[in-house]
């Protein structure tokens, strides 16, 4: 898997998403440009929301499109399955657990093999969760000096309604998969459709 190098805050700019979303900076007053604005080809905008998510997720092109043919396959909109594929992803879940300041770290603590789901060790972090499933921090990981600064450090921060986070012990129940009304950024997942349409 390649590793993405690219300053975080940069590219946020360029895609136009607050840095909040991959768990770096402080939330800004958002200052709209004045003058003209600049138009984009179709083209440039639907490769920028799918750049987008996959900055956001972090799958490779391959992985993404992979993803992306599953979403196709299943029932109901491409757009709005394939939010709910990337958002079920384990690190991501992880990482809105509060157990990792953002997915680039989620995605290294899974890999590394800190976490359980329904009982069992899980070390991939594009595992797909489904209803039901109990991800929990695992025994020996509960008492490492880094989980307990990551929980300090993520105490404030919001678990989406589709988590039933238990912070006492540092699991978490899935009651219902994600939706797009569940994402804290905004995309036009339409345009991916599009994108991959032609």
């Amino acid at each position: 898997m390649s590793v993405n190098r690219e300053p975080i805050l940069k590219k946020c700019k360029s895609l136009g998403i607050s840095p909040m979303v991959m768990g770096v900076g402080k939330e800004t007053k958002r200052h709209s440009a004045s003058g003209f604005k600049k138009m984009e080809s179709d083209y440039k905008q639907q490769l920028k929301e799918k750049q987008k998510l996959k900055f956001i997720y972090g799958p490779g092109e391959k992985q993404f499109r992979h993803i992306y043919e599953r979403a196709e396959k299943m029932e109901g909109q491409a757009g709005a399955n394939l939010l709910t594929l990337l958002e079920s992803r384990l690190d991501n879940v992880v990482f809105r657990m509060g157990l990792a300041l953002t997915r680039r770290e989620a995605r290294q603590l899974v890999t590394h093999g800190h976490f359980n789901v329904n009982g069992h060790r899980v070390d991939i972090p594009s595992y797909r969760v489904k209803v039901g499933d109990v991800v929990a921090l695992r025994e020996s990981s509960k008492k490492s000096v880094k989980f307990q600064e990551i929980v300090e450090g993520t105490n404030g921060r919001v678990i989406p309604t589709w988590i039933d986070m238990n912070r006492d012990n540092l699991t978490a129940s899935i009651v219902r998969l994600p939706v797009k009304e569940d994402l804290d950024y905004e995309v036009e997942e339409h345009l991916i459709v599009e994108l991959y349409s032609k």
